[in-house]
């Protein structure tokens, strides 16, 4: 068996979803006063001198903290059934749709949220790597629950979940 690995956020699609599911679905008054904290954050990022790694981590922090996790998984239920097939690049799906009948695994990996990503991978057949925010007690945490999946991590996760000789 082969196995297709995809990254998500423009190679599948031809937008960054995380930005648009944090518009979306954070609360206005969390989005005006978070924007309004990480102006210098997000100034730093488009020169280049922060990661994205460190102002998506900023952004869950200030955006997600304490919100209800079953209401945030309907959020994300509905923006995979509703925003991302729109969002999706037809090439890429038909090149999934391929591997898919080939009996090929297909992998997303991204540093985009499960919160969205889970439901729409299920739908579509495809396992998932990708950036998993953290509950605790039906509450959304600060934090990831383990690191951003981006760079050298997607790498590791890769090689730690399949067998790739």
């Amino acid at each position: 068996m082969n196995i297709a690995l995809f990254d998500f956020d423009g190679t599948i699609t031809f937008k960054d979803t995380f930005s648009l599911f944090v518009k979306q679905n954070v609360p206005k008054v969390r989005l005006i006063v978070g924007y309004l904290f990480l102006v210098p954050w997000i100034a730093g990022y488009k020169l280049g001198w922060i990661k994205g790694t460190q102002i998506r981590q900023k952004i869950v922090r200030i955006g997600f903290h304490g919100l209800d996790a079953t209401e945030f998984q309907k959020k994300g239920e509905f923006f995979a059934r509703e925003v991302i097939p729109k969002l999706v690049r037809e090439k890429a799906l038909q090149r999934i749709q391929w591997h898919l009948a080939q009996g090929d695994k297909v992998v997303v990996v991204s540093a985009s949220l499960d919160i969205y990503l889970a439901p729409w991978c299920r739908k579509n057949g495809l396992d998932l790597i990708c950036s998993n925010i953290e509950s605790d007690q039906d509450l959304l945490t600060v934090k990831y629950a383990g690191q951003d999946c981006t760079g050298l991590e997607k790498k590791n996760r890769v090689l730690k979940a399949y067998n790739l000789k």
